[in-house]
C-alpha cells in the first residue's frame, strides 16, 4: 500500500467563489493559490466531465479555485452552472458536514468570522471528552451560502484513551494565516 502524506485539500462547492473568497478572506486570512478554471475559460462539462468527476448531466463548472489557510488543507472551491441545487449538509447528514479550523485566539477568531457575515450558531463553548483540556474552546458557523465551519482551540493540547492509536493533527503554530 502507498503511504498517505495526509489531506491535500477539500473540495466545497458554492453559489458564488468571489462571495466566497471575501468571507474566507476576511473571516480566517485565506490567501488564493490559483484559479484553474475562469469565467474567460470555457466551461468544464460535458459526458466526459460528468463521468470523471461524478456531477449532473448539463451541469458546468464555471469557476475553480484554491485557497490556501493557514498550514492545513487547502481549500479548492467549484462554481457551477446549472446547478441541481441541494440545501448545504447539516451535521447529521451523511457525507462531509463541516470544516473545522484550529485557532489560538478564539475570540478574535469568533468576532472575525462574525463581522466577515458568518452566523454563530451559539456562543464558544467547551470542547467533547479528550479535546476538554484547560482553555479550549469551540463554536460552529454557518457561512453566507449556508456551510458549517467549526472554529475550535486546545492550547493544552487532546488527551487520549488507553486504545488510542494515533494523535490528532494540530497546525503548526509558526504558519498562520496571518505569515
Amino acid at each position: 500500500m502507498g503511504v498517505i502524506r495526509g489531506i491535500n485539500h477539500i473540495g466545497m462547492t458554492v453559489p458564488d467563489i468571489e462571495i466566497a473568497t471575501d468571507f474566507f478572506k476576511n473571516s480566517l486570512g485565506a490567501k488564493i493559490a490559483y484559479d484553474s478554471q475562469t469565467l474567460d475559460d470555457q466551461p468544464r462539462g460535458g459526458p466526459l466531465v460528468e463521468k470523471l468527476l461524478g456531477i449532473p448531466e448539463e451541469s458546468y463548472i464555471v469557476k475553480k479555485r484554491m485557497l490556501t489557510i493557514g498550514n492545513g488543507p487547502n481549500i479548492e472551491m467549484f462554481q457551477f452552472y446549472n446547478v441541481h441545487s441541494r440545501k448545504p449538509l447539516s451535521l447529521e447528514d451523511y457525507g462531509y458536514t463541516h470544516l473545522s479550523f484550529y485557532t489560538d485566539d478564539i475570540k478574535k477568531s469568533y468576532q472575525q468570522m462574525k463581522e466577515a457575515g458568518g452566523q454563530p450558531l451559539s456562543n464558544i463553548h467547551a470542547n467533547t471528552r479528550f479535546e476538554d483540556t484547560e482553555g479550549n474552546g469551540t463554536v460552529y458557523f454557518k457561512t453566507p451560502w449556508g456551510s458549517l465551519i467549526e472554529l475550535q482551540t486546545l492550547p493544552e493540547g487532546y488527551y487520549y484513551p488507553p486504545y488510542s492509536e494515533s494523535e490528532v493533527f494540530i497546525p503548526d503554530e509558526k504558519q498562520s494565516s496571518e505569515s
